[in-house]
């Protein structure tokens, strides 16, 4: 009796924490997967970059070969952007994805150690520039960077800098071909070797 008097409220409290990553969960894939219609409709871009961070939350957490990547989310105050929301989900995945599969590709050449003293990081920043009326979402990844060579490439269909079987080279295509084409807006890339790489989208406010 005792035993179960101390455990009992322990056990509750697993359950509603249990619940609310399930709510969270069912809640953040009704959100990216949401079904877009022939026109554009207001959506809060900070749901649709959360919802993917919860869907890639398991390449982000810790493992045997590093410490979690560490997220820093710089949100600014935004007003809803009228888009295709599944659309631009896809693009923050693509371009998420990739970050972390930069991190992956200089953890390669660190030990356990090195990572620790010098976390892999993923910076989220979203502004409203009020001058040329767009919304700039900014991802940037402290891993290896890019060559120019290869920056220069990096949106080009099938091009993938990944070994045969892991890449397909259409992430960063398809996500530039639904900024540009489907949103009017603009998709760069900055990128220097050794010192990582940000990917920088502007979509603008009147659709």
């Amino acid at each position: 009796m005792e035993y179960l008097r101390e455990d009992l409220p322990k056990l509750i409290n697993s359950m509603n924490e249990g619940v609310d990553r399930i709510r969270n969960i069912s809640t953040s894939l009704r959100t990216f997967s949401r079904a877009d219609s022939d026109r554009p409709v207001p959506f809060n871009i900070h749901d649709g970059i959360d919802s993917t961070l919860l869907i890639l939350k398991h390449r982000l957490k810790a493992s045997e070969r590093r410490p979690a990547i560490e997220v820093v989310k710089e949100y600014g105050n935004l007003p809803l952007v009228k888009c295709f929301p599944g659309q631009l989900n896809q693009v923050f995945m693509n371009m998420l994805a990739n970050a972390i599969d930069a991190l992956e590709d200089s953890n390669k050449r660190r030990s356990f150690k090195e990572i620790k003293n010098f976390p892999n990081c993923i910076t989220i920043q979203t502004v409203q520039d009020k001058e040329s009326e767009r919304v700039v979402i900014t991802i940037k990844d402290n891993g290896g960077g890019m060559s120019d060579e290869v920056k220069q490439k990096i949106f080009y269909h099938l091009f993938t800098t990944k070994p045969v079987g892991e890449g397909t080279g259409l992430g960063l295509s398809i996500a530039r071909q639904i900024v540009l084409e489907k949103h009017g807006g603009a998709l760069e890339v900055n990128s220097s070797l050794g010192y990582g790489s940000e990917l920088i989208i502007s979509i603008p406010l009147k659709g």
